[in-house]
């Protein structure tokens, strides 16, 4: 086995312990080896990369976030519901809006969850003193 089929199969491990479903028909393909994710998910983790920085910059609405991510629900289940078969183009993009909007939401969370142990911490300080 060549090392570059060797790191691959490492890579495809890897898509797939983050529960993609890496189907061929469904993922794009770089001289001649399948993405390690498909095209939704390649889509949701460029747009993950992106959400961090520009989270740290600009105020986005949470319900813009939701709404960001219900295009990539409604993709698939348009799909799901054999409505209209997407494309790996549009898997692609609404994988990059949605995951866009979903990480932004995490971040959310994740902020308000921090702020809500940090003030915790800052009340007990008070009342230990």
């Amino acid at each position: 086995m060549k090392d570059a089929d060797r790191k691959w199969m490492k890579l495809m491990y890897i898509g797939e312990r983050l529960g993609c479903h890496q189907m061929p028909e469904r993922s794009f393909f770089y001289h001649g080896y399948q993405f390690p994710v498909c095209a939704r998910c390649t889509g949701v983790l460029f747009a993950t990369i992106l959400a961090v920085p520009v989270f740290i910059k600009r105020k986005i609405s949470p319900m813009l976030c939701i709404l960001l991510s219900a295009v990539m629900f409604i993709d698939w289940f348009l799909q799901y519901l054999h409505i209209r078969e997407s494309t790996n183009v549009r898997r692609l993009l609404t994988g990059a809006v949605g995951g866009f909007g979903y990480t932004m939401l995490h971040l959310y969370l994740y902020r308000f969850v921090w702020k809500g142990i940090r003030n915790r911490i800052k009340s007990e300080r008070r009342e230990c003193v």
